[in-house]
């Protein structure tokens, strides 16, 4: 390809240009080989000429074309050189604000001089697990790079952070850290990750310094490894230094500070712990206030220091040691500040009251004569004497600094391997990544030895790059197996070997520095003589003897011999330090033992041989420096290196601001160019074969499309460009020379121009063509028109003639009969006037006497049905005494006849003493009850007295008050009245005089136009008030409306801000649960390994009961703290408090209306059951009688049985010791006697115990039927105790053989009991009563002097005040009146719910006993012997109950929660089976009324289910059933609770299937707690599920393939290691979205739960996909935005194909699509702006305005936005209201609500299957 074809006209190239280095210009002629002048024109018009050099021909170079401009990298652009670099950056950072590019394997951060939105955690989340080339450029993508490395390729990892100061480079490394620590976790639980980044603070105080250039700079170089375990997870870390600037400790140069440590003790000296130290401001001290600058502006020095003592803390140096160092600080100041005075030229001195010196030595430890002698002199040793040698006051003042320099950088060393030990970790490290953080090359008007060292450090580092970048570019063409040419590239070891090879600068420097008299300037000979000659890249400057010039790869470098040698050698006296050591400061002795061990290591005797190898042994700062330099060099070679270059924009600090020279220089320094000027000698632009023939396939004709596309490319190559050795074919990409792209570019652009240019030719032929017929034929018409609308002229002028003739006539008439009309109508309407005025006032006096009678029958109604109300209530009143006074007699004839039965006195006359004894006590404690009532109610009526005279005395004195105070104020305005009055008065007089002459005049002739008026007045008026009642009426109407609906949407928000809250802090609780319970666990496992014989129980049910009881006793607490903060309240708003009290007024009325419904409901059923009950007592009573008879006879004949059994076994039996007795004999009639005697004596027992225990029965039912008379006492015949339970005792038989008498006995002692438990609950009852009269006499005194203390109080202050101070009081106490009755009303109502519930149960119980006892009756009336009948088997009903063992819960959970597998139950069974088996087990523990298998049962399934959802929680269809069965036993838990909330959707079945024991709403709100944790666990599984479906499917993919103009612009993805999956279409994300959706129905979720989780899956889709648009500048283009919408319109679809369109998951897209339309919309003026504006509502400004910077066109058609676009933008945005974050929450979670929703299924219909295992479940 020939220049001439590059060069053309209209081509555009690059000047150099002396104000902004390089500046655009455009051919306006073609240049042809062999011209000598090239003919421009500049951008802003100006003509000029360059001049080609003749002998080198070399032509400007190319610009690139605009569609290549502001890329992500600079490799891809097509004419690769420094002006296309330095465009490119500046439009990304000026135009678009993107600090980020890449520039192949380097990442150029350009600090922005600004805080950007760019860091936060949505960010890192956003790169995190994304290849490097798929996201924009960012620090974030280079440590994910790093971290993907490490984890895949198992190999180290190291991130170098270079660039000159004020770069941004300890911010870059900052960040790559805090990335690490998030994306990681913690291996354990000291979380290294924050230790790791409290790391920084500490070495940003003690490290960096304000100078020049940045205000936070960091004068040491350091590299960070961080260590990971085999997981991946950071377990802690090391760190090392290098180089610290000592000096800056003791001089900082003008407008600098020293380091910031100094400045933030000094901020704080204000503390007490910091008293001791005895500072002040910074100004006051010699090391800080010299540069003259000692505050940042926007930065807090005491802040700082608080900052920094955290971290210190978060490290765990405690607070003694943080304490010591501050101390070593504050010496440090003190030291500078000492001041040395000059005694002559070479002898100096310290005074001996030198304040600073004293506190230093105090601070120290040492004394301060000897500390203020070696300051001003030196020892001196020779090989025989020691001599002591006064030093001038300059040397002094150096020797101090030094002593400074030298505690100090201790100090930092010391600090940094305590920040080591921190973070060192006990586990072994499997991997690291380093974090190299180093100062970038540095060249100042003064370069002295710490530029030198650093620049030596930059040239290794640069080495180490090219070195590296040289390989990549290899193996890139090695793996695309294209022929591999030798690139030249420059090689900086000659400069290397030139500063550290043998006989170098720094071994010229360590050879000076031993020499006894070396100085600077005989080092300075020795390098021009050694060096000057032999090597290219030392020179010497040609007007100085003390400087010397070094070429680095950068620049060349003028370094200042002056001081070299004493940096080099960084001496301190000896003897200082030794005064140092013998301090009892602990601190400081640990600062010098590595001194101590050096010295004592090379300890010999003291001879000038030892003295000078101790001296030689000593090592230079030079050499250290070589040494930890080679050591950084080997690390960073054994890992990965990722580079990151930061460039300073200007030496302003200003935002967004780029200075063309600085950033020039700084690209050469870092090295990016190099790695341009390597890319381009090879192929920069390296495009796959589907990219290139998707661009270019418009230059193809369509049979040159081959079916085999490597073929095709490489066909239309051959045919564009003829030199083959411009491009190369690879494997899977084609490689191209420099510029080619761009030629290609011109092409597809002339081949697209050309197209266009013929599509307009025959548009705009058509065009014309189309326009000529429509004007002919508009001709022809309008021709027709016009000659028709002439004859119609004619014809209409004709009939206008006729016509006028006949409408003169017509109206001549209808005026005459219009004038007649008029004057009959307004006869007529006097007349009809007149009448009506006389019928309205007829009516008028007809109704007002109709009214009048009206009012009088409802008045003498309401009186008459008054007094029938206060007859009726008399008379019922006096009935209910009357009956009253009869049940009395009643019950007293009852007692009198239960106590005299005659047996039973017989029976207790051992007894009756004792019974008159409690009697005798029960009138006492009542008599001593009445004096009590007696003396409580004098106390309550002197009380009353009292009250009510105070009162009347308050109201006395306030009426007087009152009437004083009025009477005060009227009578000034009376006599101002008055006088008012009667000047009033004269002149109305004067004036009815004047005017009755002229009303008289004017009476006459306006009084029937006055009444005309008034009437038409009157009834507008009528009219306009009724209006305006209207219009009032209908304001008020909408006011109410909009208030109402104002205050029901705040209040949806408030609900669903609540609710998203409380389930956020839900999960929050669950998981720290479940971290507990591992912790736990684990605990428990050490322990039990440590202890082999112990075994652990399963605590499964221990601990989910106690979670549980945690849970309601937070909900306990939440209660009583809100009651806390209602009762602290001190202001009270009145009328809200009123309006609060009317409206508790209604709702109390209506609450009071229900349940006097529901009481007459129950009273109702109430009366029929008593009805019923009253007519089967009798037959009751006697049938219990005779079934116990029956049972007392039947068990005595058993024993009797027995016993004779054994007594004849005794007599006959052979094998006793004793020979029975024979029959005659006397021992055998005796026992005759004894068996004739006990007979009679059974007999006699058995009539006692049969009417004894009839008695009892009786009064048991007597209880029973009047258990409202009969007192708290209940008796259940469950509860006698039967003759087969008791336990006799050997004693009693030799009473009584059979026990009858123990029996009787055992009778009494019962009715013993029970008389003694009535009386102690009468006593109780007193009691109770006597404690609640005490609380009513104190809180009464309480108010009396509440009273008093207000009635002191309002005396003191004015009426109103007073008034008001009254009626908040009493308002106040009537409220809380109310709120207690209110309590007290809704415990009563709790109370006697409770009882109607247990009395419908014990009616049931009753109801089945009577059932039972009518069967027993009927079989054994059934026992006579009849014929066979054939008797057919019915059908059971079962009662939808499960019967199981105790015990039996683990087996239970086991095969239905732990084992089960969804799918099988998903398939063949019904949904929601697992919760109706619970349930119905529920139900068998409730009906046997076991509490304690209630509470088994329902922890027990908690744990289960959360145990499944813990083990399987990534899989999507057990979650989604375990959410669905959990919602289901919950609605089944309110379903059959009974309350008739939820007993209104039941059937009648259904309602005899509720609960009858347990109340348990509170297990209804566990249990929803336990869906609303499965249900995040849900959408957590489903997120990862559509996370890696979303950007593909949504943003990547393309429906159809190249022709949406995508642009292929070959970047260089660096994570290539992967292979290629599948494309994913949105039909892929379609399809995953029907499955979840089959998988929620199949298993019965309820439908409102699968719209939740459907809105909630869109809103992670419309998240993610908007976060990666709003990070990717690919894809910010209008196709792009095209293919969006297409994809949401197939979402939308979807969710239509489905009927969930109302389910709010089409809003939750709304910003998706509005950033598409952003995308498509125009975007030049300012109504486009508006119209923006105003469309995206759903996006915030930040997000609108990262849109339009990203906004890249794809072909050359389109234009980028302006900035000037963006300002209107921002400008018209600035008042809105809004989030400033960019990224949407991709991990906000929808609070859930759960309606109820009721189950048709009959419990009783349900049937077990065999599959489940539930063999030993019982249907009942």
């Amino acid at each position: 390809m020939a220049a001439s074809e590059l060069y053309s006209k209209c081509a555009r190239v690059w000047l150099p240009d002396a104000a902004e280095v390089w500046k655009s210009a455009e051919l306006i002629k073609d240049y042809t080989p062999g011209d000598l002048t090239l003919y421009l024109q500049l951008e802003d018009g100006t003509d000029v000429e360059y001049k080609i050099d003749p002998k080198t021909n070399s032509l400007p170079p190319l610009r690139n074309p605009n569609i290549l401009v502001g890329e992500n990298d600079l490799t891809s652009l097509s004419y690769l050189h420094e002006p296309a670099v330095l465009h490119n950056l500046k439009v990304r950072f000026i135009d678009s604000k993107l600090i980020y590019t890449y520039c192949g394997i380097v990442l150029v951060a350009i600090n922005p001089y600004e805080s950007l939105p760019i860091y936060e955690v949505d960010i890192i989340n956003a790169y995190s697990g994304q290849n490097m080339g798929d996201m924009d450029p960012h620090i974030f993508a280079v440590a994910e790079e790093a971290y993907k490395q490490m984890a895949r390729n198992e190999k180290n990892q190291s991130i170098i952070v270079s660039g000159e100061s004020g770069a941004g480079k300890t911010v870059s490394a900052k960040y790559a850290m805090r990335y690490f620590a998030t994306v990681s976790c913690s291996a354990g639980e000291a979380r290294v990750e924050e230790q790791v980044l409290a790391s920084s603070p500490i070495m940003e105080a003690l490290g960096n310094a304000k100078t020049t250039r940045n205000d936070n700079s960091s004068r040491f170089g350091k590299y960070i490894e961080i260590g990971f375990d085999k997981k991946h997870c950071i377990i802690g870390a090391n760190m090392r230094t290098y180089l610290l600037e000592k000096s800056r400790v003791v001089f900082q140069a003008n407008g600098e500070r020293n380091y910031h440590i100094f400045y933030q003790l000094c901020a704080s000296s204000h503390l007490p712990e910091f008293k001791t130290f005895k500072l002040g401001c910074a100004d006051d001290f010699h090391c800080t206030n010299q540069g003259q600058s000692p505050v940042i502006d926007g930065v807090d020095d005491a802040k700082e220091m608080c900052n920094t003592r955290k971290a210190f803390s978060l490290l765990g140096i405690c607070e003694s040691d943080q304490m010591e160092i501050y101390q070593i600080l504050a010496a440090i100041l003190h030291l500078s500040n000492v001041e040395v005075k000059d005694q002559s030229a070479d002898r100096s001195s310290i005074l001996p009251d030198d304040v600073h010196l004293m506190v230093f030595c105090e601070l120290m430890g040492v004394p301060c004569e000897e500390m203020a002698h070696w300051l001003c002199h030196r020892k001196l040793k020779t090989t025989t004497e020691t001599y002591v040698k006064p030093v001038s006051k300059m040397n002094a003042v150096n020797g101090r600094d030094a002593l400074a320099k030298h505690i100090y950088a201790r100090l930092f060393t010391w600090i940094v391997g305590r920040i080591n030990n921190a973070l060192k970790s006990a586990a072994k490290q499997h991997s690291f990544i380093g974090v190299l953080d180093i100062y970038g090359f540095e060249t100042f008007d003064v370069n002295s030895f710490e530029q030198f060292c650093i620049n030596y450090a930059n040239e290794k580092l640069q080495q180490q790059f090219n070195l590296h970048v040289f390989k990549l570019e290899q193996e890139e063409y090695m793996k695309e197996e294209i022929p591999w040419t030798l690139i030249d590239f420059y090689d900086n070891q000659p400069c290397i070997n030139l500063i550290e090879a043998k006989l170098g600068v720094l071994d010229l420097l360590d050879e000076e520095c031993k020499m006894p008299k070396g100085c600077d300037d005989t080092w300075a000979q020795k390098l021009y003589n050694t060096l000057l000659k032999q090597n290219a890249h030392f020179d010497k400057p040609r007007l100085s003897n003390r400087a010397f010039i070094i070429h680095h790869f950068a620049d060349k470098v003028e370094y200042q011999c002056e001081g070299f040698l004493e940096k080099n050698k960084d001496t301190v006296n000896e003897e200082q330090i030794n005064a140092l050591k013998k301090s009892k400061f602990d601190l400081l002795l640990k600062l010098f033992e590595d001194d101590e061990k050096a010295t004592g290591s090379s300890n010999k005797p003291t001879s000038s041989i030892g003295r000078a190898s101790q001296r030689d042994n000593k090592k230079t700062v030079g050499l250290q420096f070589r040494q930890s330099l080679h050591l950084l060099m080997d690390t960073l070679n054994a890992t990965t290196p990722h580079y990151v270059r930061c460039i300073k924009p200007n030496d302003h600090k200003t935002p967004f601001t780029m200075d063309p020279f600085r950033a020039v220089q700084q690209l050469r320094a870092c090295g990016v160019l190099e790695t341009i000027r390597i890319s381009a000698a090879g192929f920069p632009s390296r495009w796959t074969y589907q990219e290139f023939f998707s661009r270019y396939r418009v230059l193809m004709k369509q049979k040159d499309v081959l079916s085999d596309k490597k073929q095709t490319c490489k066909n239309l190559l051959a045919n564009l460009v003829k030199d083959q050795d411009k491009y190369q074919f690879g494997k899977n990409k084609i490689f191209f020379r420099a510029g080619q792209v761009a030629y290609l570019e011109k092409l597809r652009s002339d081949k697209l121009r050309m197209a266009c240019v013929r599509i307009q030719k025959t548009i705009r032929c058509w065009l014309a063509r189309k326009k000529y017929l429509r004007m002919k034929e508009s001709a022809i018409t309008i021709q027709r028109h016009v000659r028709g609308h002439q004859a119609r002229c004619y014809v209409k002028f004709l009939r206008r003639t006729r016509a006028a003739v006949v409408i003169q006539r017509n109206v001549r008439m209808w005026a005459t009969r219009r004038r007649y009309k008029q004057q009959r109508s307004a006869a007529i309407t006097i007349q009809c006037v007149l009448r009506a005025y006389m019928a309205r006032k007829q009516y008028y006096k007809l109704m007002f006497e109709q009214k009048a009678m009206v009012i009088q029958k409802w008045v003498r109604g309401w009186l008459a049905r008054q007094h029938y109300r206060h007859t009726v209530g008399a008379i019922i009143l006096l009935q209910s005494c009357v009956r009253r006074m009869r049940a009395k007699k009643e019950l007293k004839k009852l007692k009198v006849e239960a106590r005299s039965v005659e047996h039973f006195k017989k029976l207790n006359f051992g007894m009756e003493n004792k019974i008159m004894q409690l009697q005798h006590k029960i009138n006492e404690q009542q008599k001593e009850n009445r004096e009590l009532t007696e003396r409580l109610s004098v106390v309550e009526k002197t009380q009353t007295i009292e009250r009510d005279r105070q009162s009347r005395e308050i109201e006395n004195l306030r009426k007087s008050e009152q009437e004083a105070r009025a009477k005060a104020e009227t009578l000034p305005s009376l006599l101002e009245q008055l006088s008012f009055l009667q000047h009033e008065l004269e002149n109305i007089r004067r004036e009815k005089e004047d005017l009755e002459e002229e009303t008289k005049l004017y009476k006459e002739q306006t009084q029937q136009v006055v009444e005309e008026l008034n009437m038409r007045n009157s009834s507008l008026n009528s009219e306009k008030d009724e209006l305006n009642m209207l219009i009032h009426e209908q304001a008020q109407q909408l006011t109410e409306i909009k208030t109402n609906t104002e205050n029901t949407k705040q209040l949806e928000k408030d609900l669903t801000e609540e609710r998203s809250r409380y389930q956020s802090l839900l999960s929050e609780h669950l998981h720290l649960e479940e971290r507990h319970k591992e912790l736990k666990e684990e605990m428990d496992f050490n322990i039990s390994t440590s202890k082999p014989g112990h075994k652990r129980t399963d605590s499964n049910y221990s601990s989910n009961s106690s979670e549980f009881s945690q849970s309601l006793g937070s909900t306990d607490g939440e209660d009583s703290s809100v009651q806390t903060e209602d009762e602290t309240q001190p202001s009270v708003d009145l009328p809200v408090l009123l309006k609060l009290q009317r409206r508790v007024k209604d709702l109390e009325q209506e609450k009071q209306a229900l349940w006097q419904q529901l009481d007459k409901k129950e009273e109702a059923q109430q009366e029929k059951a008593k009805e019923v009950e009253e007519q089967r007592t009798v037959g009751r009573t006697e049938l219990d009688l005779e079934t116990l008879k029956r049972q007392e006879l039947e068990s005595e004949n058993k024993k009797l049985k027995q016993d004779l059994n054994e007594l004849r076994k005794s007599l006959t039996s052979e094998n006793s010791e004793v020979a029975p007795p024979a029959p005659g004999s006397m021992p055998y009639n005796i026992l005759l006697e004894q068996l004739s005697s006990s007979n009679e004596e059974l007999d006699m027992r058995k009539e006692e115990v049969l009417l004894l225990r009839s008695h009892m029965v009786r009064q048991e039912a007597l209880k029973h039927k009047d258990s409202a008379l009969g007192g708290s006492v209940k008796l259940d015949l469950t509860e006698i105790p039967s003759f087969q339970d008791v336990d006799r005792a050997t004693d009693i038989h030799t009473l009584n053989e059979d026990g009858e008498l123990w029996l009787a006995y055992e009778g009494l002692k019962e009715t013993n009991r029970l008389l003694e438990f009535q009386m102690q609950e009468q006593e109780r009852v007193n009691n109770e009563k006597c404690r609640k009269l005490l609380e009513e006499v104190s809180k009464l005194k309480d108010e009396k002097e509440q009273h008093q203390k207000l009635l002191a109080q309002s005396l003191l202050l004015p009426e109103d005040a007073r008034i008001e101070m009254i009626l908040k009081h009493e308002i106040t106490r009537l409220t809380n009146d109310n709120l207690e009755l209110m309590e007290q009303q809704e415990k009563q109502d709790k109370t006697i719910r409770k009882l109607k519930k247990q009395l419908k149960f014990y009616m049931k119980k009753v109801e089945d006993f009577e059932a039972s006892a009518q069967q027993k009756s009927n079989a054994s009336a059934m026992n006579a012997p009849v014929r066979a009948v054939h008797i057919t088997r019915k059908e059971k009903e079962y009662q939808g109950m499960l019967e199981y063992k105790e015990g039996d819960e683990s087996r239970f959970l086991k095969n239905l929660v732990i084992d089960l597998k969804p799918r099988g139950v998903a398939v063949s069974l019904i949904p929601g089976l697992p919760a109706y088996i619970i349930f119905m087990c529920l139900r068998y523990a409730d009906s046997v009324n076991d509490d304690q298998r209630v509470s088994t049962l329902l922890n027990s399934t908690i744990s289960s289910i959360k145990g499944v959802i813990k083990r399987r929680g990534g899989d999507f269809e057990v979650v989604s059933f375990w959410l669905a069965n959990t919602c289901r036993l919950m609605h089944c838990l309110k379903q059959y609770s009974g309350d008739e909330v939820f007993t209104v959707h039941n059937s009648a079945k259904q309602n005899e299937h509720c609960l009858i024991n347990f109340e348990l709403s509170e297990y209804q709100q566990v249990f929803g707690d336990l869906a609303i944790q499965i249900y995040r666990q849900l959408i957590k599984c489903m997120e990862d599920i559509l996370q890696p479906l979303i950007v593909a499917s949504m943003l990547e993919h393309e429906t159809i393939q190249g022709v949406l103009g995508s642009k292929p612009t070959g970047l260089r993805k660096r994570s290539s290691s992967f292979p290629e999956e599948d494309a994913v279409t949105v039909e892929v994300l379609l399809q995953r979205l029907s499955l979840f959706h089959t998988t929620m129905s199949q298993h019965g979720m309820d439908s409102d739960i699968i719209k939740q989780v459907v809105k909630q899956q869109f809103y992670i889709i419309c998240a993610v996909t908007l976060n990666n648009l709003l990070l990717r500048k690919d894809m910010c283009s209008w196709s792009k935005g095209l293919q969006i919408r297409y994809n949401v319109w197939q979402l939308e679809e979807w969710l239509a194909e489905r009927e969930l369109a109302d389910c709010g998951a089409k809003e939750t897209l709304e910003p998706l699509v509005q950033a598409a339309q952003l995308l498509q919309i125009k975007k030049k003026t300012e109504a486009d702006a508006q119209a923006i504006c105003n469309m995206c509502t759903a996006l915030t400004t930040a997000q609108i305005v990262k849109v339009l910077t990203l906004y890249t066109p794809v072909i050359e058609f389109e234009e980028r936005v302006s900035t000037t676009f963006i300002t209107t933008i921002k400008n018209i945005l600035k008042d809105r209201v809004e989030s400033s974050t960019l990224m949407m929450d991709a991990r906000k979670i929808f609070s859930i609500t759960l309606p109820f929703t009721p189950s048709s299924v009959a419990l009783e219909t349900i049937q077990i299957p065999a599959s489940l295992n539930l063999s030993f479940l019982t249907r009942i």
